[in-house]
């Protein structure tokens, strides 16, 4: 194959078309609005012990078909995955002086639920094929103050959720699950993703694989575990008394709570997750397939068994291999026409909050409750893993959606083809 100059050197982009933004929304979702409009009821909550307390008509049939789609007995709707995190964390008893473990290269409100709850998130590194937590380096953060787990399925393939949930067993913690970006996804034993841990949390957010604009639900088996849910979810503390409970902590409740409208949306896009991840996996599968010839790009690694589903399509990068920087292949890939980036999130534990342990007023609570607290150190170098792919290997796209098709992969694959084979004159052009 003949491959035509490089954009970045004066040729002509692979790709000159500007990709239209990714867009679930049909005939379906307008019609379920149109119809809670027409209702006039946009919310059906109500704070106190009455049936009104658990939400209007579409919240229910959305956590209904939860509950049937992943073969789990409870779903609890909230008006974001982050939301969503702070209910199960405080479903499951965290407060201060708790430490939970959780990973540092995900979207930043995995770890910030946790200090919501006044708990302290350590942060164990990450393995290096599909960036989940290493259960090695979780097992090694493992004190006195562990209460639990927090793992995150990222960019659509399962974390090692089986090890993680053996780990936590054999310690007498809990296993919880972000699974945010990893909607319908499938782990060794046919497991779906979610469903391992006590509960585990999906996103409507707008540029996720099902989304309603904002809004999340989270799952679990437990009863106990949704009822109190429930209670974070909508104003628990006017309802505990009529409820009778043995233990009333942790049940300070908020506004968590998701319309009608959004419900109705997300209703619809449930139903379609299977498909929407089809289309994703078949554009992924061929820009995998494209790349298997190519010296320095790994394509995505899925283990044995699984399902990925490609939220987002992560390839890692070997500078030495391919002969020029990372930051200088994403720029020249962006010349061809294509989105990608270098990296994902620097690690968490690097931002400023951790760093200088300034969370809540000015004092630093709740690091400062922790028994730990001087022990614990938010720097450069905890996690050697993460800051190395993320810094220098990682290297991510997000044009796996339709109406992109197979000949758009295809030309990916082209202008990744084409500007390996001049590294060299890329590499002169950037340092001259």
């Amino acid at each position: 194959m003949k491959l035509s100059k490089a954009a970045i050197l004066g040729g002509k982009p692979e790709n000159s078309v500007l990709f239209p933004s990714y867009n679930t929304i049909g005939k379906e979702e307008k019609e379920a609005v149109m119809s809670v409009l027409d209702s006039g009821e946009l919310s059906g909550f109500v704070a106190g012990n009455i049936p009104e307390f658990y939400g209007g008509k579409q919240v229910q049939a959305l956590e209904k078909e939860f509950c049937k789609q992943f073969g789990v007995k409870y779903a609890v709707s909230v008006n974001s995955a982050t939301s969503g995190l702070y209910c199960m964390l405080m479903a499951m008893g965290v407060g201060p002086g708790d430490e939970v473990i959780t990973s540092p290269y995900t979207m930043h409100a995995t770890a910030s639920s946790i200090l919501q709850c006044g708990a302290v998130p350590i942060f164990a590194d990450i393995e290096e094929e599909t960036f989940g937590l290493d259960p090695v380096s979780v097992q090694d953060n493992i004190t006195k103050n562990t209460k639990g787990i927090l793992a995150v399925n990222i960019f659509g393939h399962a974390a090692r959720l089986n090890e993680l949930k053996k780990l936590a067993d054999d310690n007498g913690l809990w296993l919880l699950e972000d699974n945010a970006q990893s909607p319908g996804g499938v782990l060794e034993g046919g497991a779906f993703t979610a469903t391992v841990g006590k509960a585990g949390v999906f996103s409507f957010n707008r540029h996720k694989t099902m989304q309603s604009g904002e809004g999340g639900v989270v799952i679990t088996n437990d009863k106990e575990v949704a009822k109190r849910m429930m209670l974070v979810r909508n104003h628990g503390e006017v309802v505990v008394g009529s409820w009778k409970m043995d233990d009333i902590s942790n049940t300070i409740g908020q506004n968590l709570r998701m319309s009608e409208m959004e419900a109705a949306v997300a209703l619809c896009q449930i139903k379609k997750l299977n498909q929407f991840n089809t289309e994703r996996i078949e554009l992924a599968n061929r820009i995998s397939a494209g790349l298997e010839d190519v010296k320095g790009i790994s394509s995505p690694a899925v283990r044995k068994d699984c399902k990925h589903v490609y939220y987002f399509y992560v390839m890692k990068y070997d500078a030495a291999i391919v002969g020029m920087s990372r930051d200088h292949f994403v720029e020249a890939i962006n010349a061809e026409g294509y989105y990608i980036r270098g990296g994902y999130l620097r690690p968490i534990y690097l931002e400023p909050m951790y760093e200088q342990k300034i969370c809540f007023g000015k004092d630093g609570y709740p690091f400062t409750v922790n028994s730990r607290n001087n022990e614990i150190k938010y720097k450069k170098g905890l996690c050697p893993v993460a800051e190395r792919l993320n810094d220098e290997e990682v290297m991510l796209t997000n044009i796996i959606y339709p109406p992109l098709t197979i000949d758009d992969m295809d030309g990916f694959v082209r202008a990744i083809k084409k500007v390996i084979s001049q590294s060299d004159q890329i590499e002169r052009y950037f340092n001259k």
